[in-house]
């Protein structure tokens, strides 16, 4: 078996580290924020060259609660991929606001800065860029766009840390980015986490308050806030892993190295990585107009692919009332039943890599 991602092996990598790091959080006596929380959004806020990281709940509240502090409400609309998980447009309707759907960039799958222009209307607060499997999206054009209309810029980079645009660690390009450290991200913890980075003072500051019941003072509520605070356990955990981010991001770009070179005369839609691009490699997605069967014959050989994702966003029972039509957003569609992620990790060996290639060539060429 080759299994799509393998977080035990992660886990025994490291596991020296991440024992010494819980048990130090534990003797401590701080099990809600704290100085271990403090210590991360350090290291992390300097490894995103960001002023300010904020940790939280989870990343679907680092989306919610960013939004919030930006003002975002009912009436209100922010831009968002037509091609992404949903968490990005529930973060939108969270705060009682509409997601408009932009279509993405057949190439990179990412939201299309071309198409953006068109969806603002004067009710138009945000544009939600995602970076989509740990590829930067196109952030220049973007934020050109929205200084153009006095638009703020949340990024969505649930599974881009380490990713660079133009040379630049994503953290800080637009007004903000939210992050999630799921187990399976790049940088995962052992349950749910996020966090926001930002160089805004005024951002950081009210996110600070908003995360913690709208309060900054014990029982003095400025606002009306949430508990979605950074477990000090994981802050320790993610702080071990931090270290080694750059390290095992490196095996992951080696490994679709692989991918790149041994799939290229196979016939299947492979990423596009744009020169200003240094992606994370988050996933390796591949397109295939018969996924559903290719998924199927390597599941026989012991290789274990997933489908990010299976349903758009606005094809989804959640999003039934928006009434989007049967023909809308045809590329986000196009992609959900073609795109198919092969295994990638930094336990992968090149080893199980190379049999990865073996088997898809096989199953695509022998069809």
């Amino acid at each position: 078996m080759i299994p799509f991602l393998d977080l035990g092996a992660a886990y025994r990598e490291l596991q020296g580290e991440i024992d010494a790091a819980v048990s130090r959080v534990l003797a401590s006596g701080y099990y809600i924020l704290g100085p271990e929380v403090d210590a991360f959004e350090t290291d992390y806020a300097a490894y995103c060259d960001a002023r300010h990281a904020i940790g939280v709940a989870n990343g679907l509240d680092a989306l919610h609660l960013t939004l919030c502090a930006m003002g975002v409400g009912p009436g209100d609309e922010v831009i968002v991929p037509s091609n992404t998980y949903i968490a990005t447009w529930l973060a939108v309707s969270q705060c009682g606001a509409v997601p408009v759907p932009v279509e993405p960039d057949p190439a990179t799958h990412n939201i299309d800065p071309a198409r953006i222009e068109a969806a603002i209307t004067p009710r138009t607060k945000v544009i939600l860029p995602v970076h989509l499997y740990g590829q930067p999206a196109d952030m220049d054009p973007i934020l050109a766009i929205a200084r153009k209309h006095g638009l703020r810029v949340l990024e969505d980079g649930a599974q881009a840390h380490g990713a660079r645009y133009k040379g630049k660690r994503l953290g800080a390009h637009g007004d903000a980015v939210a992050w999630s450290f799921y187990p399976g991200k790049n940088l995962g913890a052992l349950g749910d986490g996020g966090a926001v980075t930002t160089d805004d003072d005024a951002l950081a500051d009210r996110l600070r308050v908003l995360r913690n019941y709208g309060s900054r003072v014990k029982y003095v509520n400025e606002v009306q806030g949430y508990n979605s605070r950074l477990d000090p356990l994981q802050a320790a955990v993610l702080r071990v892993k931090l270290a080694h981010l750059d390290a095992w991001n490196a095996r992951r770009a080696a490994l679709a190295r692989i991918y790149l070179d041994g799939l290229r005369d196979t016939g299947l839609v492979l990423p596009h990585v744009p020169d200003w691009a240094e992606p994370a490699w988050h996933l390796f997605v591949v397109g295939h107009p018969q996924r559903d069967a290719l998924q199927r014959r390597l599941a026989e050989t012991g290789i274990d692919c997933l489908i990010h994702y299976p349903i758009p966003p606005h094809k989804q029972q959640a999003y039934a009332d928006a009434q989007f039509g049967a023909d809308a957003f045809p590329l986000a569609s196009r992609m959900a039943g073609e795109v198919l992620s092969l295994p990638i990790g930094p336990q992968l060996s090149a080893q199980a890599a190379e049999q990865v290639v073996a088997a898809v060539a096989e199953a695509v060429l022998s069809r």
